[in-house]
């Protein structure tokens, strides 16, 4: 599948009007280099915000970009703020309902909207949207909002490596880790799997498969529970 053309109707991000969701508002400076972002959100108790919410894009000009919807725009405030309806609250960069990277390495960078806690073991998941150069906006990448919404959080990015990483786990003792090279035009590549097997509370057998030259290398290696816990450290 084509992460770069392969898309919903580019309607989904109907620019809406500030007030159409939400009661509470947030406002997130520098969310990225290029971004700042404002966040509408239905509803709010203590300090975890849920529902329907939108997600105003801006540039530091403050022009407007693209306004994105999620059915449950989960956020959790700042320790100690009073969530007020009708007053814009700032937020840091790392509030996590708005991710912003370039998660296909084409130079440009994408945006990740929380929507829910559809993950492994009730995770968070996320709507990922590329930017695509030709309409010039963001749209939604089925591929990508599949993985970002399957594991225990979004995707981890390696830049320097060019691989999307993500984890899983199974039971108290197994976990997975699933490396994910992006091909130009053709999409998502499964590379490398690792599992953990800590079944065993002495050792963790760990199995890992690596795709070289389009074989799949299987290894398994077995580790003193305590040397394999303290390496990782």
């Amino acid at each position: 599948m084509n992460i770069l053309n392969k898309y919903k109707d580019f309607s989904v991000f109907l620019l809406l009007g500030p007030l159409c969701f939400g009661q509470y508002r947030f406002e997130v400076k520098n969310v990225s280099k290029s971004y700042d972002a404002v966040i509408q959100i239905e509803n709010c108790y203590d300090d975890r915000c849920g529902g329907k919410g939108t997600v105003e894009l801006f540039d530091h000009k403050n022009s407007k970009v693209q306004t994105f919807v999620s059915d449950d725009l989960v956020l959790y405030a700042g320790q100690g703020q009073k969530l007020l309806q009708g007053k814009l609250i700032p937020l840091s960069g790392d509030q996590r309902a708005v991710i912003i990277d370039d998660f296909n390495f084409d130079g440009t960078e994408d945006i990740a909207i929380r929507n829910g806690n559809m993950g492994n073991y009730s995770g968070a998941s996320y709507d990922v949207y590329v930017f695509n150069k030709t309409r010039m906006g963001f749209v939604k990448s089925e591929e990508l909002t599949e993985l970002g919404s399957n594991g225990l959080d979004i995707f981890d990015v390696d830049a320097k490596r060019k691989r999307l990483i993500s984890y899983g786990k199974s039971g108290c003792c197994d976990i997975f880790t699933i490396e994910y090279a992006v091909i130009p035009n053709k999409g998502l590549e499964k590379v490398f799997e690792k599992e953990e097997d800590m079944t065993n509370e002495d050792q963790v057998k760990v199995i890992t498969k690596e795709k070289i030259n389009n074989k799949w290398i299987t290894k398994t290696k077995v580790y003193p529970a305590d040397q394999y816990n303290r390496n990782k450290k």
